[in-house]
């Protein structure tokens, strides 16, 4: 039988053939071949039921590996964020107290992911709970996944929430300088909040209930946080209208060598309480930290008594009083470092605004006419950045 002229589309005529080949049966059309040369009798490769033995361990020479599918595993947020925060504060009363849940609640979380993983992540101890090793393997990526989930909350709530900022006291000029920068821009909202400083900065940056904060910075930062140099503000002294440096239209540090600052705001510990520590060790001054400190009125109000003379940044807003005098210090002029701090993985997009307008508007450290600590000039130097 003569075949026919080709149609340019053999997998039509092959399944033809195959078709009619399973509606007529096998009996009926001879073994050797079929109309269209298919020779599925003599070839049992070619068969149903040869073909439906076929596996890919029969087209090589050596056996391939059996593999066993596993369907992802789907982890609990909430159970990996409990972790972290046990990790962190070794302790599941505190840990639940950070995440505003009752304990029994954070021990349930934690014995579910335990579970989902099947493996035990803490032992506990009389100092709290330790990781275990599988705990140690498990923490780099259970803090991955909890910052990408905040990271992409945060990412949504930027575009509508307002810029939060901690500017440590709302007399200080870091407000100022903000209400500068807000009038540089249109339709920015920015929340302004206080804190203790610097002590404060870390953890309010990493959890994002702060988006920038203003302080002096010390000792060595996080590699996750980014400083960013903002101002240094000139030391101003703070007299009564009776005191004999009254009149003078600003004094020399070498002429307070002696006396002693009252400063009972300078809490022990903080950013600025040790600069002033730094300040009166340079020259020859005492800084008397003792109290009451009732508030800036109370404050005034002793200093207007001629009982003390204290120390004041230029742009402090301080409360007006008819017998003090503010003057300011020169030669050196003391000033106070202040810096902009915040996460590197914040990415409000109001943040980058306001880092490049500070940036912009920084002065840098002038060693012939200003005094910094010795641990604060790298940063304020001109060629620092």
């Amino acid at each position: 039988m003569p075949l026919p002229p080709s149609t340019g589309r053999p997998w039509r005529l092959r399944r033809a053939c195959c078709t009619r080949y399973a509606r007529e049966g096998a009996r009926r059309i001879p073994p050797e071949t079929t109309p269209f040369g298919c020779r599925l009798g003599r070839e049992p490769e070619h068969s149903t039921r040869e073909q439906a033995c076929l596996s890919n361990n029969q087209h090589t020479e050596t056996p391939q590996p059996t593999v066993v599918w596993q369907a992802p595993l789907d982890l609990d947020l909430g159970a990996v964020r409990a972790f972290v925060a046990v990790t962190e504060d070794r302790y599941f009363s505190e840990a639940a107290t950070r995440l505003a849940i009752s304990q029994q609640a954070i021990s349930k979380r934690v014995a579910k992911l335990e579970a989902d993983l099947g493996v035990r992540l803490f032992f506990r101890t009389r100092a709290g709970a330790e990781l275990t090793e599988d705990g140690r393997a498990f923490l780099h990526h259970a803090r991955a996944l909890v910052s990408l989930a905040d990271q992409a909350v945060d990412l949504l709530r930027s575009r509508r929430r307002a810029l939060r900022v901690d500017v440590l006291d709302t007399r200080l000029r870091t407000v100022d300088l903000l209400q500068a920068f807000h009038r540089t821009v249109e339709d920015v909202d920015i929340e302004i909040l206080t804190s203790n400083g610097l002590r404060s900065a870390h953890g309010a940056l990493t959890r994002g209930s702060v988006d920038a904060f203003f302080c002096r910075v010390r000792g060595t930062l996080d590699e996750e946080l980014r400083h960013v140099p903002a101002y240094l503000e000139p030391v101003h002294l703070l007299v009564s209208r009776d005191h004999p440096l009254a009149d003078r239209q600003h004094v020399e540090m070498e002429r307070l060598s002696g006396s002693t600052v009252w400063m009972p705001g300078n809490a022990l510990g903080s950013e600025w309480a040790d600069f002033y520590d730094f300040l009166g060790a340079a020259f020859d001054i005492r800084i008397n930290t003792s109290g009451p400190d009732f508030g800036w009125e109370y404050f005034m109000e002793r200093i207007a008594s001629g009982e003390h003379i204290a120390f004041g940044g230029e742009g402090l807003r301080l409360p007006w009083h008819p017998r003090t005098v503010q003057i300011p210090l020169v030669d050196p002029t003391p000033v106070y470092p202040c810096s902009l701090l915040c996460h590197r993985q914040n990415h409000h997009p109001v943040l980058a605004l306001l880092t490049r307008f500070i940036e912009s508007s920084f002065r840098p450290f002038d060693p012939a006419r200003q005094w910094l600590p010795a641990s604060d000039r790298a940063a304020f130097a001109a060629d620092a950045n």
